[in-house]
């Protein structure tokens, strides 16, 4: 029978409807004939993008010519601007603020046929510290304060390329949904003197039924209040606040769960297509000790429809617990 489940930190409900059933084949896709055309990211065509910010390459490249394996470029129609000024304005009884920003695009490999599911993993670690280097230095400015990395991977998440890459966007003000967690968490510390994700992924241990992937530093898991079908977050196991400061030995195993992570689900669901989201707190920011960075994994399986946007509640047609149990059992 359905079951209404709650969200623990963000107080939001989801309804697991299980009278409509998905099983991994049920979400199946017809195939895509892929047809060649340009592509601004491969090698060779860097004079086409706005000139790097910042590349992996040997040392005896010139920026912006072939021979990198990580590239780090403006967006060329960029959400917002690093060279606005700041400037907050009213509307009568609204507000607004002028487009002030930065939105980069993080090129993950100079293979266009690659993917971070097929990347090895010494390229995937290569793709985090080029996530780690450009959030530290966007931080740097101190009118930004929040800066989101994110990944759409596949045409109905969003991405109008299909060469491999991720974005950042910084904005002057927190997003809404991370301040949501940040307030949840809060509250939870608040009540229990304890990090909530702490306390999640001790849950989640001695439960043992919604986990896909562990290593010495990381914990996969589908959230017992997942919003949608195979959605996955990956949490470090010992309390973090900022995604940072992460050192080396966290990047190797992070790399690690999340390439695994994502095999998994191209094997198991047909590629599908994913947004992936680094949620984190700030250099200067409230709640060390009881925000958590996470990685939140949303597979696009389904469509938000009316019920959805008029309630705010989401639906489910996958339990989580089934939907761990299918990855945890996919062999890579």
């Amino acid at each position: 029978m359905p079951e209404l489940r709650k969200d623990i930190i963000t107080k939001s409900w989801v309804i697991i409807s299980t009278e409509r059933s998905k099983r991994p084949h049920d979400f199946a896709k017809p195939p895509v004939e892929k047809v060649s055309k340009f592509c601004p990211f491969d090698p060779g065509n860097e004079s086409t993008t706005p000139p790097e910010i910042m590349a992996f390459r040997p040392a005896n490249t010139a920026p912006n010519t072939p021979g990198w394996w990580i590239r780090v470029v403006p967006n060329k129609f960029p959400a917002l601007d690093p060279k606005i000024q700041p400037v907050r304005l009213g509307h009568g009884i609204y507000d607004s603020m002028s487009g002030f920003g930065a939105h980069e695009i993080v090129i993950e490999t100079p293979d266009h046929n690659a993917t971070l599911a097929t990347l090895d993993y010494k390229q995937v670690q290569e793709v985090i510290w080029a996530y780690v280097e450009r959030y530290n230095e966007i931080f740097k400015d101190p009118n930004i304060k929040y800066v989101l990395i994110f990944k759409n991977y596949g045409a109905d998440a969003g991405a109008s390329l299909e060469h491999s890459h991720s974005q950042i966007i910084a904005t002057p003000i927190l997003p809404s949904l991370v301040l949501q967690e940040m307030e949840g968490s809060k509250e939870y510390y608040g009540f229990r003197e304890r990090c909530v994700y702490c306390d999640i992924i001790q849950e989640e241990k001695m439960e043992n039924t919604r986990i896909i992937e562990e290593n010495d530093d990381f914990l996969a898991f589908a959230p017992y209040a997942s919003r949608a079908p195979f959605e996955t977050w990956i949490l470090p196991k010992v309390h973090q606040y900022n995604f940072g400061e992460i050192d080396e030995l966290h990047v190797k195993n992070f790399a690690a769960i999340l390439k695994n992570v994502l095999l998994k689900m191209k094997i198991a669901l047909d590629d599908p297509p994913y947004n992936f989201m680094i949620h984190t707190g700030t250099p200067h920011g409230d709640g060390k000790e009881y925000y958590h960075w996470h990685l939140e994994i949303v597979p696009r399986l389904t469509k938000l429809a009316g019920f959805e946007w008029g309630s705010g509640f989401y639906i489910n047609p996958t339990l989580p617990e089934e939907a761990a149990k299918y990855l945890r059992d996919v062999k890579i």
